[in-house]
């Protein structure tokens, strides 16, 4: 990286920091920095910088570690989400939960219709559309897989509700 794209990486983010809060005037309130400070972080030719107390108070306010984000890229790291273990253990159990309440669902109206030993054309339209379901069911249940197997494995906690 040449020696000023660094400082053009993190005005870019500082511009879309300032974006993400509302703009230079609701940046300044939240920071307590004057608005046009702020439009010198904001303006891509001025060398202002934010001080870290500054996007600290930014990033709070929206939620999204913008510049944090980019000064970790440059040293060659990046930000991992602290819930993002629970959130693929969660996914993971809902999306086989579904696919299994769609899989009982083809099998019922499966078991209905070959009950008389005739499948009738709005039977196996029935029966067609659980076995779509199930197809999509399945295409989600193998992403949240694929998920759990990205990040390294998940440690699955099965509780009884009301215990």
């Amino acid at each position: 990286m040449s020696t000023d794209a660094w400082f053009h990486r993190v005005k870019a983010a500082q511009r879309d920091l300032i974006k993400l809060v509302g703009g230079i005037d609701r940046a300044s309130e939240i920071s307590s920095v004057s608005a046009s400070h702020i439009g010198r972080m904001n303006n891509p030719r001025d060398t202002d910088l934010m001080t870290i107390s500054v996007v600290y108070a930014l990033e709070n306010e929206c939620g999204v570690p913008v510049v944090t984000q980019a000064m970790a890229e440059l040293s060659g790291r990046r930000l991992s989400d602290p819930d993002a273990e629970q959130k693929a253990n969660v996914n993971v159990l809902t999306s086989y939960s579904e696919l299994m309440q769609k899989a009982a669902s083809l099998m019922a109206a499966s078991a209905t219709a070959m009950a008389d030993g005739i499948v009738t054309p709005a039977e196996a339209h029935s029966m067609d559309r659980e076995a779509s379901a199930i197809e999509r069911g399945l295409s989600q249940f193998r992403q949240s897989l694929a998920v759990i197997k990205a990040t390294g494995g998940a440690k699955t906690e099965l509780k009884v509700v009301g215990e």
